[in-house]
């Protein structure tokens, strides 16, 4: 109890972060479902995508870029298990890391044993990015497998209804591998406000609710969304033509 009360306010702070993430993330979800965002016309666009994969023959280029979707996770996934051995090894001189911590101006002091549960809480937060990514990597596996599987063009056993079928069930295997990596980039960015509990608590918490924001306006309201969805209706008349007219 006496060590609750003297961290009660980093506890509250990491009740915070916990409420910030998934609360976001649920709200994110449940948006999606009748709101324009970027995971939602994304994965119209894969639907667009599968359905032109079954008219060509040549598949080398969906492939290729299933491959490079792979790697993009691995690669964060190997950056994630070197920000663990990091975290890990400053864990295993928490001593020096508070003393060094305490020569920073600004910075409210914690004790060593806070210390440790910030960084233990740190990890966690980089092991579930691990998970993430690595699960997003077998999931585009997956969707490299479908495309091999694909029916050609020529398969007259083939009805268009099963077409249909298979372009949907493969861009929704695509869409639940970019949603892991898209989990795993909220890991990082999460990750990255957990730093400014180090500085202090108040700091955090500012900072979680930051990364909502930025979350937020991003998926929902950035201008690379208003690029997507936007679709011209008419074709502009030239200059000339409205003289004539």
């Amino acid at each position: 109890m006496s060590f609750i009360q003297a961290n009660l306010i980093h506890l509250l702070a990491a009740v915070w972060f916990v409420v910030c993430w998934g609360g976001y993330t649920r709200y994110a979800t449940w948006k999606a479902r009748d709101t324009a965002c970027l995971a939602s016309v994304l994965h119209l666009y894969r639907e667009d995508w599968m359905r032109r994969m079954l008219l060509r023959d040549n598949r080398i280029a969906d492939a290729s870029v299933i491959g490079n979707l792979e790697r993009n996770a691995s690669f964060f996934a190997s950056s994630t298990l070197i920000i663990l051995a990091g975290i890990l090894t400053v864990l295993g001189a928490s001593d020096r890391a508070v003393s060094l911590l305490a020569d920073i101006p600004m910075v409210q002091q914690a004790s060593q044993g806070m210390s440790e549960i910030k960084l233990l809480c740190l990890a966690l937060v980089f092991v579930y990015a691990f998970f993430t990514f690595s699960w997003c990597m077998r999931q585009y596996n997956f969707a490299a497998i479908l495309v091999g599987s694909a029916p050609m063009i020529g398969e007259r056993q083939v009805t268009e209804q099963e077409r249909k079928a298979f372009a949907s069930r493969a861009a929704r295997v695509i869409s639940m591998a970019a949603n892991q990596f898209n989990f795993g980039l909220r890991s990082y960015y999460f990750g990255m406000s957990m730093l400014a509990w180090f500085v202090s608590p108040w700091l955090f918490m500012i900072m979680s609710a930051g990364v909502v924001v930025v979350l937020y306006r991003r998926e929902f309201h950035s201008d690379v969304l208003d690029v997507m969805v936007y679709t011209p209706t008419e074709t502009p008349v030239p200059e000339a033509n409205k003289e004539a007219v």
